[in-house]
């Protein structure tokens, strides 16, 4: 199943959240879209909801139906809660990563910095968003791309960096010192709901 492309503002309205990660989405019309406005009544079942909190999760980090499933799998092999080692992969993936440092504005942008050749992980060239980055590596900016005006703007207007990462803007680089809490991962996403769905 390919990945989504399409509008994501449609999406953030219907699941309810920012997938732009600045809630503009939400502050004009924070009901779904359609016809019927606000008014929609609909009662989801618990099928709909475990879907529904699924889509959420894989729409925010922008994978396609095969790897997040795939990336399910892998977080049910490792010792721990299976959602929360769930979510752990996911934001350590290196496309995530450099959204979180703020070198891009979006997850989307942050995947085609990586897709074009623009990041190293640990001085060396990593072009894979998917790549799973471990604890104590580092990432920053190609020499060559560090001109980028999309990374340049990005860092401008980042005002936030999570605990679990350093980041050097001079440098244009920063560690992933530790995993993430729980505490520290989407507030919005109940993980649960998507071992439910899996688990059916």
């Amino acid at each position: 199943m390919a990945r989504y492309t399409g509008p994501s503002w449609k999406i953030s309205r219907r699941l309810g959240i920012s997938l732009s990660g600045t809630g503009k989405e939400l502050e004009k019309r924070p009901y779904a879209p359609g016809q019927h406005g606000p008014n929609q009544r609909k009662k989801l079942s618990e099928y709909g909801l475990q879907l529904q909190e699924k889509q959420k999760l894989r729409h925010m980090y922008g994978l396609n139906e095969r790897q997040f499933r795939n990336t399910f799998v892998k977080a049910g092999k490792m010792k721990g809660v299976h959602g929360e080692n769930f979510m752990m992969i996911l934001e350590s993936r290196l496309d995530n990563l450099v959204y979180r440092m703020g070198l891009a504005r979006t997850r989307r942008q942050a995947r085609q910095l990586v897709n074009h050749g623009h990041i190293l992980v640990d001085g060396r060239r990593v072009d894979i968003p998917s790549y799973i980055v471990k604890p104590g590596q580092t990432i920053g900016v190609r020499e060559k791309s560090r001109n980028l005006v999309i990374i340049k703007e990005a860092i401008e207007v980042n005002n936030f960096v999570p605990e679990y990462l350093t980041f050097d803007a001079d440098k244009m680089e920063g560690t992933y010192t530790r995993l993430p809490e729980r505490s520290e991962l989407p507030a919005e996403i109940n993980e649960s709901l998507i071992v439910e769905f899996y688990s059916r």
